[in-house]
């Protein structure tokens, strides 16, 4: 899989292959030089870290080109789908549930039941945005499964429109349609909305709408490898392919954006790019990323903006591991991270948040309806108040 833009594993057609790296043309040193304009020009011999699992080793031990492969979007999808078949079915061998195919507000969905619905969380619902640079489906089996497993809660698995036959905000048009209908069943505070890579974005993206809605949010979020900021390639991007240190990776073009997936939207659009949106306010958040992530820039930028917000936002770094790692469930570094995920959703959800005068009175002003909308702005501005329990 090959990126293009600022979303991973987005398709690019490369007229040239670039030879391959081999063991007689490898740097056997660390060299670094520092041009005019700042821009480290450098490399490096980093072994394998005896910190992580044997698995993880192996991993990161294992050979790969960093030749450029061509690939067409229609062959992407297909090895994407024929890849996240087998891994779903791994994943499913760990952790079984039941899986069947529906539709919640015309949006296709996958529903994901553990076998046993744990006591008291059969009023609960876990919404999981998959990723796959926007334009394939890399995991909604790979995604969900363990964690409707391990919550022994329900996980629908949002099968969203793609780009680039379908652009933004189609993608957040479909996970609100559907987080709109579940409403009317859950209660916010029951609910959750999660995503890695592209349904990390979604995740910010997604809460950020709702929000200028009016509509109540989530419980919990869940940012795995993420960004929220499209108008700035972040440091990470510029070191790490989509497999961390091995595989093909083209100098970054900061003059350049993903047009398939943006189109013409304003890249600091605070709905498109969440680091522009006043996020005060937001539910309580579990960002994770990786040593060797090309997104661990933008999933730390995105977490420290939570943070100057006041939102609860919890940051965990894996060691060493590569983009998105959990969606090999043979790692025990991703059994590790599923723990994560599915203690921190088991700990927030069900819990009566800390809201302000202002986010209470939003959520309670149903009465001046499309005139609230144009109200709120002025208000967010000049009407904060004490923290009260809402």
């Amino acid at each position: 899989m090959i990126r293009s833009g600022v979303a991973l594993a987005v398709y690019v057609i490369a007229p040239i292959a670039l030879a391959q790296t081999t063991a007689q043309t490898a740097p056997q040193t660390d060299t670094s030089y520092i041009d005019s304009n700042g821009t480290a020009h450098i490399t490096r011999i980093i072994p394998v870290p005896k910190s992580i699992s044997p698995e993880a080793k192996a991993v990161l031990a294992r050979p790969a080109s960093d030749a450029v492969h061509p690939e067409s979007l229609a062959d992407r999808r297909a090895h994407t789908d024929a890849w996240q078949a087998r891994a779903g079915a791994a994943s499913k061998a760990v952790y079984p549930v039941s899986i069947a195919n529906d539709k919640i507000a015309g949006v296709p969905v996958l529903i994901v039941t553990p076998l046993t619905v744990g006591p008291g969380k059969s009023d609960r619902v876990l919404i999981c945005v998959h990723g796959g640079g926007f334009n394939s489906d890399s995991g909604s089996l790979t995604e969900s499964i363990p964690i409707a497993n391990l919550t022994q809660t329900k996980v629908v698995s949002v099968l969203y429109r793609l780009a680039p036959e379908h652009p933004f905000p189609a993608d957040v048009e479909d996970t609100v349609a559907v987080y709109k209908e579940l409403l009317k069943t859950y209660k916010p505070q029951n609910m959750a909305l999660y995503g890695t890579s592209a349904g990390a974005i979604l995740t910010a993206e997604t809460t950020v709408k709702l929000r200028q809605l009016g509509t109540p949010l989530p419980g919990a979020l869940g940012v795995f490898s993420g960004l929220g900021d499209f108008s700035r390639l972040g440091d990470s991007w510029a070191m790490y392919a989509l497999n961390g240190l091995s595989g093909h990776l083209d100098p970054p073009n900061y003059d350049t954006h993903d047009t398939e997936y943006v189109g013409s939207t304003d890249l600091k659009d605070p709905v498109l790019s969440p680091y522009y949106a006043n996020v005060k306010g937001f539910p309580p958040t579990l960002f994770i990323t990786s040593g060797r992530d090309a997104l661990l820039s933008g999933t730390t930028i995105l977490h420290r903006h939570f943070l100057a917000a006041g939102v609860d936002a919890q940051l965990v770094v894996f060691e060493a591991l590569p983009h998105a790692f959990w969606n090999d469930v043979n790692l025990p570094e991703s059994r590790e991270a599923y723990g994560i995920m599915a203690n921190f959703f088991d700990t927030h959800l069900g819990q009566v948040r800390q809201l302000s005068n202002l986010q209470i009175f939003r959520l309670e002003s149903g009465m001046f309806g499309d005139a609230g909308e144009h109200l709120w702005p002025y208000l967010f501005r000049v009407a904060e108040g004490p923290d009260v329990v809402g």
